[in-house]
């Protein structure tokens, strides 16, 4: 089995004082311009199996619009972003003793018009969700295209990120936030580093 190491050219010292002193960190160029485009491809080519995230278990939920598909081993290219985000479990772990042992994480595709409104991905504490993921994989950004990740970090202060492609924003869970209307498609993964073990 290959040793996935964390992108040399990741900052870890600032991504761990930004989550110590804000709640969250961005990492831009994370990974390089092909990895980047297989995993657009990867994405793109199972589009027709993204389901409605706003429906579960028959129920419709009116706080998301968007479109996921779960991430399995199947999914050879996109799995290997989870791998890198298992180390960087590991790093999390020692600095801030998370406890973090599972990563889950889904494909999202908002198309125009589409959002996510104000949530926290742990509330209360309620499952083992601790830090939350975002990478950006579509192949293009605009600022006027909306979309952007709107997140209030732990010293209560408000911030626009931009889904800027080949970008990771990286938060805690219980931090308040919502994905603003998108006015062309905006691709993602989203994922989860979880102090339990989430079965699919």
């Amino acid at each position: 089995m290959d040793v996935i190491f964390l992108p040399k050219s990741w900052n870890v010292d600032q991504i761990l004082d930004d989550l110590d002193q804000h709640g969250f960190a961005i990492i831009d160029d994370v990974y390089p311009t092909d990895y980047l485009q297989a995993l657009v491809l990867e994405c793109t080519t199972h589009l027709n199996e993204f389901r409605a995230a706003a429906v579960q278990n028959g129920v419709i939920s009116n706080i998301r619009s968007d479109h996921i598909l779960w991430i399995n081993d199947n999914l050879d290219i996109a799995q290997q972003h989870i791998d890198t985000l298992k180390q960087l479990s590991n790093t999390l772990n020692r600095y801030f003793y998370l406890g973090i042992n599972e990563v889950e994480a889904h494909f999202a595709c908002y198309n125009a018009g589409e959002f996510y409104t104000l949530h926290r991905d742990n509330p209360q504490g309620k499952n083992g969700r601790m830090i939350s993921a975002v990478y950006y994989l579509h192949k293009q950004w605009q600022d006027d295209w909306g979309g952007q990740l709107h997140l209030q970090d732990k010293n209560n202060q408000w911030h626009y990120i931009h889904p800027k492609p080949n970008r990771l924003a990286i938060f805690q869970s219980d931090l308040l936030h919502e994905v603003i209307e998108a006015k062309h498609q905006r691709l993602s993964i989203t994922a989860w580093l979880r102090s339990d073990q989430q079965l699919l």
